[in-house]
């Protein structure tokens, strides 16, 4: 969408709490359509004024807005097919079993292995596996739901996953729950009103692992540091800090004869300070992205302020 005629891009992220590489490739962009706005908080504040934003219809269709990130539907239908892919490499005729584990943060892609295996896909378990930053690990371990304010949000070498309100989790509660709306609006008006819900000893609790195959881990910096200096020494590869957490959580729910796939998430080149700790180097990067670090960067820092940041769009959509 760069320099695109017609389109606006405002791009929310959580002030100075991404990695310089994560940084740099969002902020050195110039187009004068991309707008990058750092806000003041956590990525869970910056995902609740994209959800307020939307929510507003009348503003919503007056400049004309749409999401681009897992809130979409269309972003999760369409990871859908990693699941096939996946399936389709690691087994050699029909009926096989493959599990999956997905370093989660958002619970969108591992929403969308949920939706593969409730469309037939023979998946045996779908693991969960988070950062400190631990709200579906505990659900899926206690049946406990229990939202972290902002102050209770750890910053973390994995901070894709520093996420304590995932979006897509409602997807899969809604499933949970036999489809009923009814029962989800009144669940998630008690994480509004109570911060959170709790399902354990109910039958949906016993869906869980059942009928629906999940099960959860949970992964820290020296876990990332140590799985990331083993796949180095045993394979000669370099992996990211949520691929570590999702290979770390994996181990520990393997099965025999069950292959388990786990999901690439970033570049290495991305999470620089913790390869160099983990290997004692530099991870390797595209040509592309050398010395991005060092670019001019465009960004506007923004109070975590719904009736601000809509203030912005409005001003600069030419709308």
């Amino acid at each position: 969408m760069r320099g695109k005629r017609g389109i606006r891009v405002f791009m929310l992220s959580p002030h100075r709490k991404m990695s310089a590489f994560q940084t740099a490739q969002m902020f050195s962009l110039q187009d004068p359509n991309i707008f990058n706005l750092a806000v003041e908080g956590v990525f869970d504040d910056c995902q609740d004024i994209v959800k307020a934003v939307s929510n507003d219809l009348e503003f919503k269709a007056r400049q004309r807005i749409g999401t681009v990130n897992s809130i979409n539907w269309a972003r999760v239908v369409a990871q859908v097919v990693y699941y096939f892919k996946g399936w389709l490499l690691a087994t050699s005729g029909p009926g096989q079993k493959v599990s999956f584990c997905v370093p989660s943060g958002n619970f969108g892609n591992v929403c969308a292995g949920h939706i593969a295996r409730m469309m037939g896909l023979p998946i045996d378990k779908l693991v969960v596996a988070t950062n400190e930053n631990d709200v579906l690990d505990e659900f899926f371990r206690t049946g406990a739901y229990r939202v972290r304010k902002s102050a209770e949000t750890y910053h973390t070498s994995s901070p894709s996953m520093d996420i304590s309100k995932a979006s897509n989790f409602e997807r899969f509660i809604f499933d949970l729950l036999g489809q009923d709306a009814g029962k989800l609006v009144a669940l998630f008006r008690d994480v509004d009103e109570k911060g959170g819900f709790d399902l354990s000893g109910t039958p949906e609790y016993e869906r869980i692992r059942g009928e629906f195959g999940f099960v959860s881990g949970r992964s820290t910096h020296d876990d990332r540091v140590a799985t990331i200096r083993d796949l180095s020494a045993r394979y000669g590869i370099t992996i990211d800090t949520h691929t570590a957490d999702g290979i770390k959580v994996a181990r520990e729910h393997l099965s025999a004869g069950v292959p388990m796939v786990v999901l690439e998430t970033a570049l290495p080149a991305k999470f620089a300070d913790t390869i160099r700790e983990a290997l004692g180097h530099e991870p390797e990067r595209p040509a592309a992205f050398e010395g991005i670090e060092k670019l001019p960067q465009r960004f506007e820092v923004m109070a975590n302020d719904v009736s601000q940041i809509k203030a912005f769009i409005a001003g600069h959509t030419g709308l």
